[in-house]
């Protein structure tokens, strides 16, 4: 009889497992379409970027006096460009026809930036005889965004173009059907960008094996073998280009076929349909914004940055409202308050790069480790968001919200108790095995799937309920004002660093004298407020919007 119950036991699970591979993973690759491909592969190229994040920690720990702050303000200089989506946008929408030369210029500038990275490293005695290499590093910095926020407004309008309206005979798609294919879409996208890094984190754990032994000149020789490496990314994200124009012949020809005219099968085939009537607001509000960007930037003023953010965010709020009034009125306010709380989810400051001087300095994380902590990042996000996408399609943004929130103020305990010394008691309770990396890397386990959730169902509206021949400029409305929360997120880490100010050891290249002492005393009370903030920003915006008429139930 206990035979009999084990095997009953055996194929129920067997038959809840094989049911759920084929929800979560085999319907997706079902789902999977030939013209997906063009806009996952610029997303791809995205996600690939991440491949210098840890070689560009090192190298400027290493070589540069930076200080934690100035580091969070480059950061918001560097976010300044995807604040740039709404003009963008709309110029996508009125050169759609030529949105692949916006492709082949983001690659250009990208391509620049792994450039200036590459000699600073391989050749810096060259690059100085021209600029500073301080200089030449923010250069690099900040040319890098502009290439991909070019090549991601084009990317989001092409997943729009991406999902068929008609079917193979030409006849067309339920609304159901298509607001499935959109959701798939965006998912899709989320796990190209994924996957990109989970790839690179793989690539970086191979590349950094054993370089806690081996000189620093050796070290320096694999940081420009992988900037070398990331010159891949502009070339991928131009195939991307390339199989677009590939995947609309293979259609074409396809229809005509069936016998379909050239007319009908132009019909089908321009999803975006006759550009728009140019909007001079965008374009002048767009404008005007580069111009008070640059000015602000430029001109040597106090609170240069802070001024930038509330002007970007006064200019965007007033294309926000001159866009958003050809939507209905219930659908504007869900949209403005999904934006809210998404806004604010992602405007919560982070500890910055002071943290992560702290893990290599004090607990000893070497190259090698962090790839181990960014491949398990990714891969266990790649993971979450198949294994959430049920969640995400029953649940409203603010419920998904609110799970991440709760679920990253618990998960930020570990990290804290790092600082405080819990791998002490760990390691002693489990006979040294349970020390600093084992909960880092059981930290990361969890964490990994919450941060790339919540924009997905927003994406997914965005491209089903836009007006047609706008869809780019909404979808850049949108990420222009919830990537200004990114600005906003920056800046306060920024302050946070100012309060709670963290010191790395800083020699002289020349004399290899220490300028400035190592300091970490303050990290504790950087990471306690930084888990607080988390929690009770998010949550008090829900219920701010939840009790008002920007309630949302998307």
């Amino acid at each position: 009889m206990m035979r009999e119950f084990v095997l009953e036991f055996s194929g129920r699970v067997g038959a809840f497992v094989g049911r759920a591979i084929d929800t979560l993973i085999l319907d997706l690759v079902r789902q999977l379409r030939f013209s997906y491909y063009p806009p996952l592969l610029v997303y791809l190229a995205a996600g690939i970027s991440g491949l210098t994040a840890i070689v560009g920690t090192f190298f400027v720990k290493e070589h540069f006096g930076f200080s934690a702050s100035l580091l969070a303000g480059l950061a918001f200089w560097a976010g300044v460009p995807w604040t740039l989506k709404i003009p963008l946008g709309h110029l996508v929408d009125l050169v759609w026809r030529w949105k692949a030369a916006l492709i082949y210029l983001g690659a250009a500038l990208i391509a620049l930036s792994i450039g200036i990275m590459y000699g600073l490293i391989a050749h810096p005695d060259r690059m100085a005889s021209l600029m500073a290499l301080e200089t030449w590093y923010v250069v690099s910095v900040l040319l890098a965004p502009i290439g991909y926020v070019l090549q991601d407004v084009v990317a989001d309008a092409m997943t729009v173009e991406a999902v068929p309206l008609f079917d193979r005979a030409g006849n067309k798609y339920p609304e159901e059907t298509v607001r499935g294919m959109h959701t798939t879409m965006q998912t899709l996208g989320r796990i190209a960008i994924i996957s990109g890094l989970t790839a690179v984190a793989a690539l970086n754990i191979w590349m950094f094996s054993g370089t806690a032994e081996i000189p620093e000149s050796e070290k320096t020789e694999i940081y420009a073998q992988v900037y070398l490496i990331a010159l891949a990314i502009p070339v991928i994200s131009i195939s991307g280009v390339i199989m677009a124009v590939i995947a609309r012949r293979m259609r074409a020809a396809e229809l005509s076929r069936q016998g379909l005219d050239g007319r009908r099968i132009a019909e089908i085939l321009d999803v975006h349909g006759s550009p728009p009537k140019p909007n001079w607001w965008i374009i002048g509000g767009g404008a005007g914004f580069s111009v008070f960007t640059l000015a602000a930037g430029l001109a040597p003023i106090a609170y240069g940055q802070e001024i930038v953010f509330a002007g970007s965010m006064a200019i965007v709020l007033f294309l926000m409202h001159r866009l958003l009034g050809d939507l209905p009125a219930e659908q504007r306010g869900a949209l403005v308050g999904t934006a809210l709380i998404i806004f604010v989810f992602r405007a919560v400051p982070g500890p910055g790069p002071a943290v992560g001087w702290w893990e290599i300095d004090v607990l000893g994380f070497d190259q090698q480790f962090l790839s181990v902590l960014s491949f398990l990042t990714a891969g266990l996000t790649l993971a979450g968001m198949i294994a959430l996408r049920p969640l995400m399609a029953k649940r409203s943004i603010a419920e998904v919200v609110i799970i991440l929130t709760i679920a990253a103020a618990i998960l930020s305990l570990p990290n804290i108790g790092l600082f405080y010394g819990i791998q002490e008691w760990t390691k002693s309770m489990t006979g040294g095995l349970v020390d600093a990396r084992a909960i880092a890397i059981m930290d990361t386990a969890l964490e990994s799937p919450l941060g790339q959730l919540a924009m997905i169902p927003m994406l997914a509206w965005i491209a089903k309920n836009a007006p047609e021949q706008l869809k780019a400029t909404f979808f850049a409305v949108m990420a222009s004002f919830t990537n200004l929360a990114l600005a906003a997120s920056s800046l306060g880490t920024r302050y946070l660093n100012d309060i709670f100010p963290v010191m790395r050891e800083v020699r002289d290249r020349a004399s290899d004298a220490v300028i400035v002492p190592a300091d970490y005393s303050l990290v504790g009370w950087l990471l306690v407020t930084v888990a607080v903030l988390a929690i009770v920003l998010p949550l008090l915006t829900i219920a701010a919007v939840q009790s008002s008429p920007l309630r949302t139930k998307q």
